[in-house]
């Protein structure tokens, strides 16, 4: 009979590279938290979480902020996360009796859960709930003087099975242009935040375009049935895995999804595979205490229930993507760019010194560190790193209906109402969020938000002009305010 070993392989390498990898996705994303939380959801921030938590209970949101929340505490729970985090990124953690090891990736679990399910839109992405489950699955890794189990190693894979099926099947039900083969013809212009090699794929041929569909289509649809193949299948799933994640990390800006998936990859690999790459030395291995084992298998069956939701969703017609079916975010489903943009909409908000208002009046514009603006402005590389503003004001111009004759705003967010106000007091801690600020000696008097059509720029353009965007003006997505009329919010 195959044993375990002989289908699987060794995992002692992996083991080490998947915690690695997973502390330092952990330590960007609480470097995050230190300094975008308070702006955004703190005491005086947009979206306060005293003010979302009075009408939460800790069943329903389960947060150490449930007990009372405070910006000092905030920032004890950020400064602990980031020190646990950078303790198992040098291996610290791992050094020690297994307990210690599964009580630090716990902390950090529950920790950054505390955050995110107080975070309301500002943490909405699914990237969190993939940072929380893998970071609680990582926890059963064990220590580095202990034998691997492959159990936690196979919960991983699955995880990155269903991240990768689940992107790929809400491409082929979503959008018919997965299934025509174009998507990729809009993606790279109209994706949230473009990056400075956003443009040079934006420009690469239609056949080339159209291969890289297929790929992806093979990747996410076909490969991921590999993971659980004997070596060195599985390693080469892993390996086309990573290699498509790669691409999407040179091309544009999604925070840590990439990065962290592509990790995930690596739990498909053997150490005889790596050991291929560059020659790695396990030390003498200690047995798996009893105690431990018997949490594995708890924790395993537990996965196999709370997969039955997911599984369904899976095979369902109404398929949703990045969705918790529990408060703790694990074994989550997932799935990103279910339709793709054919147009790329931005608003830019601008301000004016002068007290009144005419056809002479001199605007001048806000500009953000990662979405775009002024058009000769190259678009910056910030990925893994997450910048949450912007990545909401990317998706404000989904609610405004354009026609022919200009554009139709239903309602505004109030966290942007908010937004605004903050930008009219010439509020510190927001404007440490935007890029440029062009009121820096005072606050502006007035403030109007425009809405614009943006297109990357041909080769010519670019060559003759140095712009990377061309932009055309459809109309006024807020009409000047100023902080005496803008109502109390």
């Amino acid at each position: 009979m195959l044993s375990s070993e002989a289908y699987f392989g060794h995992v002692w390498i992996a083991r080490v590279l998947l915690q690695r990898g997973m502390a330092a996705i952990y330590l960007i994303a609480y470097i995050a938290v230190l300094r975008q939380f308070k702006p955004l959801l703190g005491e005086f921030g947009l979206l306060p979480v005293r003010r979302y938590l009075e009408g939460a209970s800790f069943r329903e949101v389960p947060s150490i902020f449930c007990w009372r929340y405070s910006d000092r505490l905030l920032d004890v729970v950020a400064w602990t996360g980031l020190a646990v985090a950078t303790s198992a990124l040098f291996g610290v953690t791992e050094a020690g009796p297994i307990w210690i090891s599964v009580g630090a990736w716990l902390l950090l679990w529950v920790l950054y859960l505390s955050i995110v399910n107080v975070g309301q839109q500002f943490f909405a992405f699914g990237w969190e709930s993939m940072l929380l489950e893998a970071g609680f699955f990582t926890a059963f890794l064990g220590s580095s003087r202990m034998a691997p189990s492959i159990l936690p190693v196979l919960i991983l894979r699955w995880m990155l099975f269903r991240t990768e099926m689940g992107a790929g099947l809400i491409k082929l039900r979503h959008d018919p242009c997965w299934r025509e083969l174009t998507c990729l013809f809009y993606h790279y212009e109209t994706q949230p935040l473009p990056n400075p090699l956003s443009w040079y794929f934006h420009r690469l041929p239609a056949v080339f375009h159209r291969f890289s569909v297929v790929f992806s289509h093979f990747v996410q649809l076909v490969v991921p049935f590999g993971l659980f193949a004997p070596q060195p299948i599985a390693s080469i799933a892993g390996g086309l895995i990573i290699l498509h994640q790669l691409w999407l990390i040179i091309s544009g800006n999604y925070a840590w999804l990439n990065w962290l998936t592509a990790i995930l990859g690596l739990s498909a690999f053997s150490d005889q595979v790596l050991n291929s790459v560059a020659r790695w030395n396990a030390p003498p291995l200690e047995s798996q205490p009893l105690g431990f084992r018997i949490v594995l298998y708890v924790v395993s069956a537990a996965t196999v229930l709370l997969s039955i939701e997911p599984v369904l969703n899976l095979f369902s017609k109404n398929q949703v993507m990045n969705f918790s079916y529990n408060r703790f975010h694990l074994v989550n489903t997932y799935g990103a760019f279910g339709r793709v943009g054919k147009q790329r909409y931005e608003i830019v908000i601008e301000g004016t010194a002068e007290r009144s208002i005419t056809h002479d009046t001199r605007w001048r514009a806000y500009g953000f560190k990662a979405k775009p603006g002024d058009p000769m402005r190259t678009p910056p590389q910030v990925a893994p790193y997450h910048i949450r503003l912007d990545w909401l004001i990317w998706f404000l111009p989904f609610a405004v209906a354009v026609t022919g004759s200009g554009i139709r705003v239903g309602r505004y967010d109030v966290w942007f109402l908010r937004l605004i106000q903050k930008l009219l007091l010439g509020d510190a801690a927001i404007l440490k969020l935007m890029g440029t600020n062009p009121f820096a000696e005072r606050p502006p008097v007035y403030l109007r938000a425009l809405f614009y059509r943006y297109q990357f720029t041909d080769w010519q353009e670019k060559r003759e002009t140095g712009a990377w965007w061309r932009r055309t003006l459809l109309g006024v997505y807020l009409e000047p305010v100023s902080i005496e009329t803008l109502e109390r919010i």
